[in-house]
Formats: structure tokens, sequence, C-alpha cells
């Protein structure tokens, strides 16, 4: 089996803003079929970005992008037949492309210009735009998407590999693929970006990309027991435009054999002939080994009658189906992922050797916790609440945007970010912050040096408030399960769990929180005080392990006053902590780092930080 991996510096979760796929539509009318003179003919949209219904899109955003199911005709791809009206009714120019190896148009807005924020914006693919052969689509393809009220100015980063850097035994006939932090710009993802090598010899082969992962085809098996390089240059990069910060280059020897296994599914949610399912449910399959992500779309991955989107966690091995809107009620569905030729495939090539048809009947019962709306907090690695934030170590890495609203030049301390605002760093205090740092007081060197910056102010207080909202949100939930102050050594279902003495903590154990094949599900947990991860006494640092499809980005904790995570160094916690008075990772003198797969949200007093990854989930 080959899995991706995860490498601490970069951000482990990679997927959810990939390029959402599109499946058949209800109604009456079959997208790819068509209707009339045009049914087994017309083409369809079945891929679109940013996905359908999308919220707090950055405002910079700079493609929209449709995938079709047939090969198009270019000519008839044109800002008259592709255009984006942004609020709805207004207009925004761009230039229209089309990749005809992909079957991707792309729609590319004004450098010079941004989005408005906070309005709903449409996009429409007419029927102007036809096949190769002629045939128009059946009819004109809507979608809508929310802007928010920042720009990404994060860089994007690879957040793991298929084959690990130095792996051993890859079979000859392994593929060679990568996973982003966020979506990526697939024009900027093609041979020039994307290359291997052996020694200094160039490797034949294709390029292809799906939302968050890039996959590189060999034309021929590769070399038995040979060492090969691949790299990822500096022109990747994300839909607002932004480039990988440095080339990403990882290595690996093949083995003497191919893999001729074939994947299977381990999962599947709902489980098959289920009854009384959420109509809120997406359904989701389990693999058993890493997969080709470009091979998990519309075509592959259905739900009868059902328009939706298909995803996939190359971390999770995780595919999911969501609808566009809610299941009907008391109705049986049947979900298929197609096996065979042409149907989805591991990363040597090996498809499901037949289809997974599964069946499952919804009932009107209450479906789990949704996801908390953290608004435009979202995008925060860490926030210092009014107080601020202090970086120990030379170690420190942020993967997103940090802020505070305290108003103090040493209110920050040892940090840097991408646009070269520093903020008290000395040579043994070095955080980096691959986004930016959103103050109310002046940089030490950069941009802000000169005075405080009135528009970063504005974004952090609102990212506070936002912060505080959400953290109201989970208080005012109904308490949930009680499992005991220590969490240590449990396997949780998703739900909402309430700390029975005011505090919970994870000493002496890892705790494991099993989706069970749901990449939706969500836990919460509420506590009026503390919360500790691997206490200053522990023998073993401790973890948040994520089973069954789970992810950070579902997973929040509410704390009354402060947390303490892996104060011992080392670990890893998983989620978005939002406290009332701080928090703290590691301690000073320790050397091996701790990660944080989510965000750490102070509303008040200071965060501290020691030698500390963290990895913001993508919505």
């Amino acid at each position: 089996m080959h899995i991706f991996k995860s490498y601490p510096r970069v951000l482990p979760w990679a997927v959810a803003l990939a390029v959402g796929t599109l499946s058949a539509c209800g109604g009456g009318r079959d997208p790819v079929l068509g209707t009339g003179s045009n049914v087994g003919m017309a083409p369809a949209v079945t891929s679109a970005s940013p996905l359908p219904g999308a919220s707090l899109v950055p405002l910079n955003t700079k493609k929209l992008i449709a995938g079709f199911s047939k090969a198009m005709d270019g000519s008839t791809l044109t800002a008259s037949s592709f255009t984006l009206a942004c609020p709805t009714g207004t207009p925004v120019s761009g230039v229209v492309g089309y990749d005809a190896t992909a079957r991707l148009a792309t729609l590319t807005l004004p450098s010079t210009s941004n989005l408005p924020p906070s309005v709903l914006c449409t996009a429409t693919v007419s029927t102007a735009a036809k096949d190769s052969l002629g045939f128009a689509l059946a009819s004109n393809y809507v979608w809508t998407f929310t802007t928010g009220v920042t720009s990404d100015l994060t860089a994007p980063t690879v957040t793991g590999t298929i084959h690990a850097n130095g792996a051993t035994g890859v079979p000859t006939n392994a593929r060679v693929g990568a996973t982003f932090s966020e979506a990526v710009d697939p024009s900027s993802i093609n041979a020039a970006t994307f290359g291997v090598q052996q020694g200094v010899t160039v490797v034949a082969g294709t390029v292809s990309s799906s939302g968050a992962n890039a996959v590189f085809i060999p034309t021929t098996a590769l070399t038995a027991n040979t060492t090969y390089t691949a790299t990822l240059t500096t022109g990747a990069m994300d839909l607002a435009g932004n480039a990988l910060a440095n080339p990403y280059v990882w290595s690996w020897t093949t083995g003497g054999t191919a893999d001729t296994t074939a994947p299977t599914v381990s999962l599947v949610y709902p489980a098959d002939n289920a009854t009384q399912v959420a109509t809120s449910s997406a359904p989701s399959a389990t693999f058993s080994e890493a997969m080709d992500a470009t091979s998990i779309n519309a075509a592959n991955f259905t739900v009868a009658g059902v328009s939706g989107q298909v995803g996939f966690n190359a971390q999770s091995q995780v595919a999911t189906f969501t609808p566009s809107s809610p299941l009907a009620n008391n109705t049986t569905y049947t979900a298929t992922l197609k096996g065979g030729t042409g149907g989805v495939q591991d990363i040597a090539g090996n498809p499901l050797a037949i289809d997974k048809v599964w069946r499952f009947t919804t009932a009107a019962v209450t479906a789990l916790q949704p996801s908390i709306n953290l608004g435009s907090a979202a995008p925060f690695g860490t926030f210092g609440g009014s107080a601020g934030m202090t970086n120990t170590g030379i170690a420190t890495q942020i993967n997103g945007d940090i802020g505070t609203i305290a108003t103090g030049t040493s209110s920050i301390q040892g940090f840097h970010d991408k646009n070269g605002d520093i903020y008290t760093e000395t040579l043994a205090n070095i955080g980096a912050v691959n986004g930016t740092i959103f103050t109310c007081t002046n940089s030490v060197t950069g941009p802000t040096a000169a005075g405080p910056n009135a528009a970063a102010c504005a974004v952090a207080t609102q990212a506070r408030l936002d912060a505080q909202t959400a953290y109201l949100a989970l208080v005012a939930m109904p308490p949930g399960a009680n499992p005991g102050a220590n969490l240590a050594n449990l396997t949780l279902a998703p739900g909402v769990y309430t700390a029975p003495s005011g505090s919970f903590m994870v000493e002496g154990g890892d705790l494991t929180l099993d989706a069970q094949g749901n990449a939706n599900a969500v836990w919460v947990f509420q506590m009026a005080t503390t919360l500790t991860v691997g206490g200053p006494g522990a023998a073993f640092p401790q973890r948040i392990v994520l089973a069954g499809g789970a992810q950070a980005k579902n997973i929040y904790w509410q704390v009354g006053s402060f947390a303490t995570i892996n104060a011992a160094g080392g670990g890893s916690m998983s989620g978005t902590i939002i406290t009332q008075t701080g928090a703290a990772f590691s301690t000073v003198g320790n050397t091996v780092p701790v990660t944080l797969n989510g965000r750490i949200l102070s509303l008040g007093a200071s965060v501290t930080l020691v030698d500390t990854f963290i990895n913001v989930p993508a919505p």
C-alpha cells in the first residue's frame, strides 16, 4: 500500500479547497446525454471553481475554471460564453482560455482589480459553448459563490507527496504526485513546473491536476532499483496568483517490481443498506491505498438522480460526494464508484476490479452539528486577542495568517511575514508566517514600520469579532455527552462533548476521533475552564488521531480559560481552539516542535509559541 505522507512544516490537509466535480443532474434532464436532437451528444460542465455555493471567496481571486465532459471547440469558449457577474447583474470583464488536454476553460480576471467584498457572484457557461463535434450544452450552466472581505495573500505549500521523500521499494509503474494546501491554477501545473529526473536525465511523462492535487504519469515504466527526483517549481500558483515560495523537491528509489494489485474500498458512508440516514448526508468512500486523485471525478463517483460535487482527500484517501441540495426524505439512493477500464485508479494505474455500489435510505432525522462559521477568522493560524503573540525558537512556521488587536509595540514578538514585516525577531526567535500579519501596531522593519496600517487593523478587529461569535455559538450548543475529564485512550464518534468538571485533558495516551467514513463529521468539545494536552510532566507528548475520514477543519475546542498544548514539546493537535484567556504551545527549552493542524484563536490574553508548526485547514 502506498500513502501520501505529510510533513510537519507543511499543511496536512489537502483537500478542502479542491475543485469540485459535478455529477449528473436530476429533474428529467441528463446534462451529459442532453435532450431532443442532442440526446447522447451534448457536452456538460463537470467541474467548477470556485465551488458552487462557496463563501468567503478571496477578493483577489483571478481565475474561474469550468471543466467539461467532452473535448470542446476552444473557439466557442469566449468572453461572451463564459461570464462572471459580481455582484449578480454587474458584469466583470475577463479573458477566456481553453486547455484541450485537460478539457478546462479558464476565465482570467484583470490583475489590477479585485472582486467586491461580501457580494453574491454568478458565473455562467452558456449554450454558445460547443464541443469539438459542434454539439452545444443542453442548457446554460450557472453557479454562484459569495466573496469574503479579505484577499488571499498566503502562498500555497506542498502538504504531502505520493511516496515520501527517501522512500524505497517504490513500484516501477508508480505515478508521481503531490497535494497542495489549496486549489491550484491548473494552467500553472505543467511540464515546465512539475518534472521528474533520474540523475540529469529528464523522465518523459504527462502532467495533470485536479483541485489541490497534481499527478505526473511517466510515459514508460521507471527503471528498477533506481533513484528519481521530482521537482515542483515556483511557477506553481494558487487561484489568486500566489506562487510556491520555494521549489519543492523530493526523491525516492524504485524496487524491482510493478504494482499490479487492484485497490479496494474499505469503508463507505452511509453503510450499505443503512436506513434513517439524514437528508443532509454526503456519501463517501475510503480506499485501501493511495489513489490517483484525477480519476476520482463526476464520471466515476455518482449518486443516481442527484447533482453534486465530488472531492478527494489525498491524506485520508476519502472521496466525498456532496449533494448540491439536501436529499429527499424517505428515499432510497444508490451510490456508485466505477471500476474497470476508465474507473477510479490507484497511483499505479490499477482500477477497482468491479464497480462499488451501495444503497441507503433517508429519513427526517437530526443531522450532525454543522460546521461553525468562523467568518473572517478562518484564515488565521494564530490570533492573539487583545494582548498579542510571542514566539520563541527558530522552527516556528505558520501556514496562514496571524493577528492581534493589541496596540503596544511589544505585543507581537518573534515573527515575520511574506510581505516583509518583521516584529522583534532575534537570532534565537524567528517565526515564519506564510501569510500576512494583521495587527493594530507597527512592525520593527517592513511596510508597516512607519506606523499601524488602518486596513490591517480593521481586518484584525473583524476577525476577533467573528471568532467571538463562533465561540458564543459553541457555548450555546446544548451540552453533549460526558466522556470523562481525561480523553486519553478514547475513540470518540462525531458529536458534542461537554467537560464534566469544566476542563478536558488528554494525558497518558492519544485521543482518536473516528468519522466512521463521513468526511463531514463534526466534533465540538465544550469546557468552562481549561484544556490540557500532554501535561508538563507527561512522559510522552500526546496526539489527536484522525480516523475514518475525520478532518481537522471539523473539530472545535471551546475553552473557557486557558489552553496548554504539549508543554513538554512534540506531539500534535487537531482542530480550531477558541479560548477566552490565551494559550501556550510547548515551553522554552524544548527542541521537538509541536504541530497544530488547525487554529488557535484567543479572544483576550496572548498566545505563546515555542517551535510550533501551525497548518490552517482549508474551508
